[in-house]
Order: C-alpha cells, then structure tokens, then sequence
C-alpha cells in the first residue's frame, strides 16, 4: 500500500474544531450501523412474510438472550478502543501495535468460546425464558446456528474498534455494505428458493459476518500505519489484556446487566402470547434504527476522549460531551417521532396481522418517542469510558437501570399486568440512570483537572 494512504481515513482528533470532526466520524458511523439494521431487519422481513408468525417471533424471542450471552465479549471491544485511542493519541506506536495484536487475538479466542456456549445453552435458557412451545423448536435452532458465526463477529466487532479508535468510520462501512448486500440475497434464497426458514435466515446471517471479518482484518493487514495488524506471531501481550479487560469487561457486564433485564422483560411478553412477541419483535426492530443513530455519539465519545485523554487534553473531553449530548438530544428526538408517527406503516414491512401491528404501535408509543433519554444516558456513559472509568458506569447501570427493571417487574408490573406498564420501565430508568451518570462525570472531570491540567 502507497505510504500514507491509510491517513485519508484517520482524524485528528486532538486538535482544531470539534463539531465537524465529530460529524465526520458520526455520519459514516451511523450509516454503518443502520445498514447493519437494514440488513437484519431484511431478516425479519423475510422470516415474518415467508416463513408466518411463529418463525418471525422465534427470531425476535432470541434477541435479549443472544445479547446477554454476547455482551460480555463485545465489552472488550470497548477496552480495545479506549486503549488504542489512548495510544493514538499519545502517539505511542510501539504499544500501539502490541494492543491490536492482543485485540485480535482475543476476538478469535472469545470467539471460539461462544461457538460452544451458545450450542449448549440455546435450548434451556431458552425453555426458562418461557418461550411457547409453537416457538421455541425454532428459537432453538436459528440460536445454534446463528452462534456458530461468532468467531466472525467477534473479529468484525475487535476490528472495528481499532479502526474507530483512529477515527476510521469509513472503511467498515464499505464493508457492512458488502456483507450486508451478501445477506439479503442470501436471505431471499435460503428462505423462499429453499424454504429453509429461519436456519436460512441465521446461515446468511453467519455467510455475511465471515465476509465482513475478512475485509476488516484485510484492511487491517495492508495497513501502513503503526495499527497495522500482522498476523506472523500474533499473540496476547497480558499487559495489554488485563488493561482491555479492567476496561472492556465492565463494559460488557454493563451490557450484559441491561440484557439481564431485558430477559426478564422478553419472559413477561413472551406470557401474552406469540402474537404479542411478534408486535413487539417488530417494533423493538424498527427502534434499533434509532438507537444506533443515537449510539454513534456514544462511540464518538468514547474514541474522542479516549485520543484527547491520551493527549492530555482534558478540557476538550467536556467540549465532547456537550456536543455529542445535544446531537442525540436532536438526533433521538427526531428519529423516534418520525418512526412513531409512521408506525403503522412501518410495521406493515413486518407483517400484515392487525393484531400484531397493533402491539407493535403500543410499545412504540411509550419507548420510541422518549428514545432520546436513552442516547443522552449512553453519551456521558462513553465520555467515561473514554477517559478510562469502566467500573462507575457499571455500578451505576446496575442500579439505575437493570435493578430497577427486575424491581418493577416483580412489583409494579405485577399489580399491573399489562403491556402499557412493562414498557414504561424503560423510559423511567433511562432518566434514572442519565441522572446519576452526569454527576460521576462532573466529578471525575473536576478531579481530573485538579491532579493534572493537562495541556489544554
């Protein structure tokens, strides 16, 4: 590769304006993630109009477990970024290189791990969850099948944040595009050529990670910059790996808590039947676009603090955080009416079931349009990562938001039983918990500048 030619995607994020490098790093970020949406929504589309009802809430019932399972591990991706930016930044090449060999490495290794836990335990956390007996055969086997795919997400997701923490958002957009394109096509075949059901929708689902894995660490391979990944004697430095660990495995837990909650949340739909499941699957499938337009201020304020962090530039970590704040403020608020007020029309991409429709409207209603909550809580949770507090914001989702979920749904929704009052914990908690995580931030930037000034 020509020397240089790997700059053109990095930004500099420790000097100049911030807004438009924000901007920059946002907008292919977004368009990454929605496509990321686009394509798994074409799962559901599939599954849902081809495949009926029963196979559409399969594919949604699995959703909150597979996170909880994949969260931990994905947690670690964030370490890896906050590390690498934190290097970047302070440009120190040397342990640069060491972190994304450990990053990789690790991907590959958590990866393997997953394949087998998955396989196992699909079938009796599944079982607990209280999945219908029309369902759960079906759950059971896109879960299995869909795990197998784990070493190449895990590589994507590692890859990614290397190339985020540097300010990259392009590249992995390309390559989301091109696996994406993979997916649907072979979505289309698997499930209506070959009526494979939703084992064509989970093995296009693997087909596509495998391909966006490979031109990740294509990319990372040809780089000429000092991230550059060589595969030759790729091992774990353990320095390295404990520093992504005390960062990425609260981060995972944090994730892994929300999903903990979100089980038990998924448990108390699942008892009003499969129809219900089924508006609730495509709805939560329509508000995943909007949280993953919100969640790129999240990414962007972890990898700008992380840079400025490891720059020394802490006054620029709170210019961070007030932009990133008020473009999800924006963004949320936007986003989550307009999908609201198509709702109706949205959801017929999903399925033509009045029924299911209009459960899918009700739980928009109540968690979509107050979305933005949910952005502003994840910001300030990214500018504390950032600067390299992993263990705060754990502590404080535990309480603020997966606590309070299981509190209510053993409490309040159990004297109300009724959908309107499940889903209200939502946006209940994410006030909570933002609350709460803006307070640590202002106390932990204080201190910051107290022990060190820093450079600007």
């Amino acid at each position: 590769m020509e020397k240089g030619a790997s700059k053109k995607y990095e930004i500099d994020m420790c000097n100049g304006p911030l807004l438009g490098k924000i901007m920059v790093f946002y907008i292919p970020l977004m368009l990454s993630g929605i496509l990321q949406l686009l394509f798994n929504a074409a799962d559901i589309v599939v599954v849902g109009r081809f495949a009926g009802n029963e196979a559409l809430a399969a594919v949604g019932s699995t959703s909150s477990l597979t996170n909880l399972i994949v969260n931990l591990f994905i947690g670690l991706s964030v370490g890896a970024n906050v590390l690498v930016a934190r290097f970047y930044g302070a440009g120190q090449d040397g342990e640069l290189k060491e972190m994304v060999q450990t990053a990789i490495a690790t991907a590959l290794a958590g990866g393997v791990i997953l394949v087998f836990l998955g396989f196992f335990i699909s079938g009796p956390a599944l079982g607990w969850m209280g999945t219908p007996e029309d369902v759960i055969e079906h759950s059971v086997l896109y879960m299995r099948i869909y795990f197998a795919g784990m070493p190449f997400m895990m590589v994507y997701n590692f890859g990614s944040a290397v190339l985020r923490a540097v300010g990259d958002t392009k590249r992995p957009l390309y390559y989301l595009l091109i696996a994406g394109v993979v997916n649907v096509v072979l979505n289309l075949i698997f499930v209506i050529v070959f009526s494979m059901g939703v084992a064509g929708v989970a093995a296009a689902t693997v087909a596509s990670q495998a391909i966006s894995a490979a031109l990740v660490v294509r990319c990372l391979i040809q780089t000429d910059s000092a991230y550059r990944l060589v595969l030759q004697g790729m091992k774990i430095a353990p320095d390295k790996l404990i520093k992504m660990v005390q960062i990425g495995v609260p981060a995972g837990m944090q994730g892994a808590l929300f999903s903990i909650s979100n089980v038990l949340i998924q448990s108390s739909v699942n008892s009003f039947g499969s129809v219900a499941m089924a508006g609730n699957t495509a709805a939560s499938n329509i508000e995943g676009f909007v949280y993953t337009a919100m969640n790129a201020f999240h990414q962007a304020a972890i990898s700008f603090s992380g840079q400025n962090y490891g720059a020394r530039k802490y006054r620029r970590i709170f210019k961070v955080l007030v932009i990133c704040e008020v473009m999800v403020v924006g963004v949320g608020a936007l986003m989550g009416n307009v999908a609201y007020f198509f709702g109706g029309t949205l959801l017929k991409l999903y399925t033509i079931d009045p029924a299911v429709i209009e459960y899918g409207i009700l739980r928009m209603r109540i968690i979509c349009v107050p979305y933005f909550l949910c952005g502003v809580m994840d910001v300030a949770v990214g500018a504390l990562r950032g600067m390299g507090y992993a263990i705060m914001p754990m502590l404080v989702s535990l309480t603020g938001a997966c606590l309070f979920r299981v509190v209510w749904i053993y409490t309040i929704f159990q004297s109300i039983r009724t959908l309107e009052c499940l889903y209200f914990s939502y946006p209940i908690s994410w006030t909570l918990t933002f609350l709460v995580h803006f307070v640590c931030f202002a106390v932990v930037y204080r201190r910051l500048l107290k022990r060190d000034p820093g450079i600007e």
